[in-house]
């Protein structure tokens, strides 16, 4: 039986998670916990918030190719909308989560664990944050929006 995820609860404005306590955190709203292999990356629930319900996402690296952290690897669609799929780490890029190709669901549904995007052998993003420094960011973003939303911008 699988041990539960330690989590904190974050709630603000109309966005609330449950953040994992034993990842990293990186400023384009990615995860990166250890793997056996190396790093699983995936995708915040905040980031799913913000492209809608997933329709589709692939990758432009193959399995053995070297990526560096910050550079364009894929590519992810929401409904609301497609964004660029960038690395978190840097190393050698193991290969993207295969339950996805069958249910892309997974990222809406479990994006802190089935629903995770690739894998990399290295180091993550020197930038990291652990959850605290992760909540500070999702403070000082959802702040931007909230201020946005005088402007005509979008909810949270």
């Amino acid at each position: 039986m699988e041990k539960p995820l330690s989590t904190i609860y974050y709630k603000r404005a109309r966005f609330l998670t449950h953040l994992p306590v034993d990842r990293l955190y990186t400023k384009s709203h990615y995860w990166l916990a250890p793997s056996p292999v190396g790093w699983r990356v995936g995708a915040t629930k905040f980031a799913g918030r913000m492209l809608g319900d997933m329709v589709e996402f692939g990758v432009s690296v193959k399995p053995g190719d070297t990526i560096e952290v910050g550079k364009v690897i894929g590519w992810m669609e929401g409904f609301r909308a497609v964004s660029d799929l960038y690395s978190a780490a840097s190393g050698e890029f193991l290969g993207s989560n295969p339950a996805l190709d069958s249910d892309i669901t997974l990222m809406d549904l479990k994006p802190y664990a089935d629903g995770w995007l690739y894998e990399v052998r290295g180091e993550p993003d020197p930038a990291a944050v652990d959850v605290n420094g992760y909540i500070a960011l999702l403070d000082a973003t959802i702040d931007k929006m909230l201020e946005s939303r005088h402007d005509g911008g979008d909810d949270v």
